[in-house]
C-alpha cells in the first residue's frame, strides 16, 4: 500500500486504461500486522483466490479500508478505488455516452455526380466496473452502501454470472461484456443504521463472503497506536488503555475507535510528555478528543458526557493517591455535569480508575 492515485468522478477509459484511475499497490512497512489481523488477512484471500467477492463489514474506525488495501496488494493486480456516494447512478460505475463522432464522404468520381455519404454515431466511454472487468483488475468498492441499491445493480451479474451487462451498447453488439478471469471484487461497508448509509441489496449481500470486523485486541490496537503515532510501546499502551476504557464504559460499544487513540497519540508525539494526567497536554487532548460535544444529537451528547465523566473519575483517582482535598468539576458544554470529592475524609464513595495519574 505505497502510492495511491485516486480516480475522479467520470472519468473515461481512456483515463483509467494509461494508468490514471488504477492504483499501484505493493507491500507497505507502515501495516501493522498481528495475529488477528493476519487470520482475517488469509481468510479473505482464501476466498478471492475461489472466485468470490469479500465484504469487510464492521463499525468505523476498525480497519475495514486498510485492511481492504492489504489484501488487494496480496493479488498483485492493478486496483481501482471508488467510493460510495449517493450521487452515484449506474452510468458512474459502468460509463456512458460522451461526445458524438461523424464522418462524411464527398464521391465525386464522375465530374457531373457527387455523392454524399453521412455517419453519426456516439462515443461511447467506460468507467470504472467496465474497465476492471475488460482489464482483469481488482476493485475496492468502500463503503458502497453509501451509493444508493439500484447504482449497485450492475454487480448482481458480474458476481453471478460473470457478465457485465451494458444496455446502451446492445445496438452495437457489445451489450455484454465477458468479466475477465483475474478481477476481483472487495467491499467494505458501515452498519446499515449510521448515518448517510442505504441497506444494501439481499441479492448482492448474498453474491459475496461477509467477514464482520470488531475492535481489534489491546495488544493489536497498542502496536497500530505506536506504529502510527511512532511513539514508544508503553505511552501508546497508556492512550489505548485510556481509550479502551471510555469504549467499555460509554453507552456505544464502538466509541471512541482507535482512531481516537492514534490522534492523542500523534499529539503527545508532536508535543511531548507522558501519557499522564500530570501532563496538560494528554489532558487536554483527552477531554477535546474524547469528549467531543456535538449539538447535532442527544448520542454524541451522551457520549461526550460519558467521555468526560471518565476523564475526571480518573482524575479523582490520582488525586486522592496524593491525597487532595478538593472538588474536581467536569464541564460539558457550558454546564456542570459532574462533580468528584476527591478527598477521602469526606466519607462519599469514588470511581476510581487507577493506572493513568
Amino acid at each position: 500500500m505505497s502510492a495511491v492515485a485516486f480516480a475522479g468522478r467520470g472519468q473515461s477509459a481512456g483515463d483509467f486504461s494509461h494508468g490514471g484511475g488504477s492504483i499501484a499497490l505493493g507491500p507497505s512497512d507502515a501495516f501493522v500486522s498481528s495475529p488477528a489481523v493476519q487470520e482475517i488477512a488469509e481468510r479473505a484471500l482464501a476466498y478471492l483466490e475461489a472466485g468470490y467477492a469479500i465484504h469487510f463489514s464492521g463499525p468505523p474506525g476498525t480497519g475495514k479500508t486498510t485492511l481492504a488495501f492489504h489484501v488487494a496488494a496480496q493479488l498483485g493486480s492493478p486496483t481501482i478505488l471508488i467510493h460510495g456516494d449517493h450521487e452515484f447512478g449506474s452510468s458512474d460505475l459502468i460509463g456512458r455516452e460522451s461526445g458524438y463522432r461523424r464522418s462524411r464522404v464527398v464521391d465525386n468520381y464522375i465530374s457531373s455526380v457527387v455523392k454524399l455519404e453521412e455517419e453519426g454515431r456516439a462515443l461511447w466511454m467506460d468507467n470504472r466496473i467496465t474497465t476492471a472487468c475488460r482489464l482483469g483488475h481488482s476493485i475496492i468498492y468502500d463503503e458502497f452502501n453509501r451509493s444508493k441499491p439500484e447504482a449497485n445493480n450492475p454487480f448482481l451479474s458480474i458476481l453471478s454470472e460473470g457478465v457485465l451487462n451494458v444496455p446502451r451498447l446492445h445496438g452495437r453488439g457489445e451489450g455484454y461484456i465477458r468479466v475477465h478471469p483475474n478481477f476481483r471484487a472487495i467491499f467494505t461497508s458501515n452498519p446499515a443504521e449510521y448515518a448517510g448509509v442505504y441497506r444494501a441489496q439481499d441479492a448482492l449481500l448474498d453474491r459475496m463472503i461477509t467477514l464482520y470486523l470488531g475492535h481489534y485486541d489491546r495488544d493489536t490496537e497498542i502496536a497500530i497506536a505506536a506504529s502510527k503515532a511512532g511513539i514508544e510501546h508503553e505511552r501508546a499502551a497508556r492512550v489505548v488503555d485510556f481509550v479502551r476504557l471510555c469504549r467499555q464504559k460509554g453507552p456505544d460499544p464502538h466509541y471512541p475507535t482507535l482512531r481516537a487513540s492514534i490522534a492523542i497519540a500523534r499529539v503527545l508525539a508532536a508535543r511531548g510528555g507522558e501519557a499522564s494526567l500530570r501532563n496538560p497536554v494528554f489532558q487536554w487532548a483527552c477531554k477535546d478528543i474524547l469528549g467531543r460535544a456535538s449539538q447535532s444529537g442527544a448520542k454524541e451528547a451522551e457520549l461526550s458526557s460519558t467521555a468526560s465523566t471518565i476523564y475526571c473519575a480518573a482524575s479523582s483517582s490520582a488525586n486522592l493517591k496524593k491525597g487532595c482535598r478538593r472538588s474536581l468539576i467536569c464541564v460539558v458544554g457550558n454546564q456542570p455535569s459532574l462533580q468528584f470529592e476527591t478527598g477521602a475524609q469526606h466519607g462519599h464513595p469514588s470511581t476510581t480508575y487507577p493506572g493513568f495519574e
